[in-house]
């Protein structure tokens, strides 16, 4: 049997990994360097620049130190990018599921309104879930919400993970859709309106579209009143209202 080096065997996650988080702080241009800084700087690279262009090279240079520095808080950049997926899930507000005579329905709105405020915010975060086990304090008090808030609505033991799927999963894909969108956008250095017109422009001389697509091209038409912006919040709002009153729905099955 071949044996496998430890090398060669990835770490289920940082958070369980028994090192403890150094608390020495180094020079640095413009203070002290810690672990919260480092971390700032990698959400501001990952906004500014995307996850492609990512490195621990790179984030040293914006922090003015080597990157020798930055090995010392954390020992690889799968680890780094962990802790800031963690740090990121923490800015989503979350309900007080103390509250009994609370509306599950409401409750589970505003976890989903929230989940699509930080996966829009930070459209890279689409590329690291599932990726790590994302079983970091804020990840898992999040989750902890969550569960408590379906299981308020009355939803079987056995259907849990299938409520939270239907919802969770939507709001993860339309995130997705919509962060690769504002990407074709950017690439083509227009807004979304202008994409949009742009393309309704070049549909419109293609007589070919028009007939073979007619219900399509009659759906685009009657969008163009509204903004990209304001055609995706009503989307998201419908769908997910759709969602919620499937889960209901099923529920009363």
């Amino acid at each position: 049997m071949a044996s496998t080096s430890r090398a060669d065997t990835p770490q289920a996650s940082v958070w369980l990994s028994r090192k403890p988080v150094p608390k020495r702080k180094g020079d640095a241009e413009g203070g002290a360097l810690d672990l919260e800084r480092i971390v700032a700087a990698t959400v501001r690279l990952l906004d500014a620049e995307g996850l492609a262009k990512f490195s621990m090279r790179r984030l040293a240079a914006e922090l003015g130190v080597t990157a020798m520095s930055v090995y010392w808080y954390v020992d690889t950049k799968d680890d780094l990018l962990e802790i800031v997926l963690d740090g990121i899930n923490g800015t989503m507000v979350v309900p007080d599921v103390s509250q009994e005579d609370g509306d599950w329905r409401e409750q589970l709105r505003l976890l989903a309104v929230e989940y699509r405020k930080m996966l829009s915010s930070h459209t890279w975060v689409t590329q690291l879930l599932g990726r790590y086990l994302n079983i970091g304090p804020s990840s898992m008090a999040y989750t902890n919400a969550c569960l408590a808030v379906i299981r308020r609505s009355g939803v079987g033991e056995e259907r849990i993970t299938g409520a939270l799927s239907a919802v969770f999963q939507f709001v993860y894909g339309f995130c997705t859709a919509e962060g690769l969108f504002m990407e074709r956008c950017n690439a083509a250095g227009l807004t979304e309106d202008e994409y949009f017109k742009l393309l309704m422009s070049e549909v419109s001389e293609r007589y070919d579209y028009e007939e073979s697509f007619k219900e399509a091209v009659d759906l685009m038409e009657s969008q163009s009143a509204l903004t990209r912006e304001e055609r995706r919040e009503q989307d998201f709002g419908y769908a997910l209202d759709t969602v919620i009153a499937g889960i209901e729905a099923m529920r009363d099955r």
